[in-house]
């Protein structure tokens, strides 16, 4: 409890002096980093007051107990009040634990969120669709902004691949989690012998940095022009829209041919190539930590198979934490994936309190 105090006491501190300097002015760049965290550090010294409030409390109400030992009536009554503040002193420290675990800065950010169809032809591009779809309803159900950025569709329906930006508050921190390979169970339309078929889709979920986050030079960039292939009518053969954009450090590359407008695909390259580098560098600082931290309830590979979607017993698996939900419909209409999400989110803090408590 005293190296808690400690740490509380630290934070509130800081939290002071970013105040005194948010109020006294300064150029725009370092107002947004201590804007940040202010943001980031509110939370938890409100909670941290908080406890030194009930603390307080707790105090004054032992001193009546002291006063009121010849006073059997008052001391039943300030004995009934301390185990009530209590009870609030112990869940306020449960709050503020949960409030001190490691962050992931990149929880308040946008995504953008890519699905491509796996393995299982056909099959997997109709169940990307429905992937896709299901992460489009969630987003509508929590106010987010979700545009599309590039798209390849299936031959009878669904994505090859789909590519889109996801805008709102703490989306990646809920979305990130989704990174992985989703598998299907289920009868195909065109199967006449009603042989279950399993397919799969495979889904990216890259933070989207802000502009203080990543900074691309120009000159580590070369930039491609073709005309886009598709359907698209006159327009495809005669102009050169369609922008690849590679970054030459990295060899990361990035195509869109969307739009007609070449400038409106030279911005919707930038806006993928920036998260698929600041995704990288995330990685590669992934690898360095331990191997216990990356694996909390999967380590997000975009290899590694997360979750199996069967149709005929109409339920959900989540393979990372072994959760099934008999809630099919409801989880691809993205009515109930909260239920899911918030089951990982539970694992990663239980995980995370075990090991601070170690």
């Amino acid at each position: 409890m005293d190296a808690l105090k400690s740490k509380l006491d630290g934070l509130i501190d800081r939290f002071a002096i970013i105040e005194a300097q948010l109020a006294a002015g300064m150029d725009a760049e370092t107002y947004v980093r201590l804007s940040r965290d202010y943001a980031e550090l509110g939370p938890v010294v409100k909670k941290a007051r908080a406890l030194r409030a009930a603390e307080a409390e707790r105090a004054d109400i032992e001193r009546l107990i002291a006063d009121y030992a010849d006073e059997p009536e008052m001391l039943a009554l300030a004995l009934t009040e301390r185990d009530v503040v209590d009870l609030t002193i112990e869940r306020l420290e449960q709050e503020v634990r949960l409030a001190l675990l490691p962050r992931d800065r990149a929880d308040d950010l946008g995504v953008i969120l890519e699905v491509r169809a796996g393995t299982g032809g056909d099959e997997a591009a109709l169940f990307a669709g429905d992937l896709f779809r299901m992460y489009q309803r969630y987003a509508e159900g929590r106010g987010w902004k979700l545009e599309v950025i590039s798209t390849s569709e299936g031959e009878v329906g669904g994505y090859k691949e789909i590519i889109a930006s996801v805008a709102g508050k703490g989306v990646f921190a809920r979305l990130k989690f989704e990174s992985g390979v989703h598998r299907v169970q289920r009868v195909p339309e065109t199967e006449s012998g009603g042989r279950i078929h399993t397919s799969a889709a495979t889904v990216a979920v890259l933070p989207e940095p802000e502009d203080v986050d990543i900074v691309i030079n120009d000159g580590d960039l070369r930039v491609d022009t073709y005309r886009a292939s598709g359907s698209g009518g006159q327009h495809v053969n005669t102009t050169d829209s369609a922008i690849r954009i590679t970054h030459l450090p990295t060899g990361i590359a990035v195509a869109v041919q969307d739009e007609r407008s070449q400038h409106k695909n030279r911005a919707k390259a930038m806006q993928m190539l920036k998260a698929r580098i600041f995704d990288e560098s995330r990685q590669r600082l992934d690898a360095e930590r331990s191997e216990a931290r990356r694996g909390l309830v999967g380590s997000g590979d975009r290899s590694e198979r997360i979750r199996t979607y069967n149709f005929p017993q109409g339920r959900v698996t989540d393979h990372r934490i072994n959760l099934t939900l008999y809630k099919l419909p409801q989880i691809l209409s993205g009515e109930a994936l909260d239920e899911v999400v918030d089951a990982l989110l539970q694992e990663r803090q239980a995980v995370l309190l075990a090991e601070a408590a170690a």
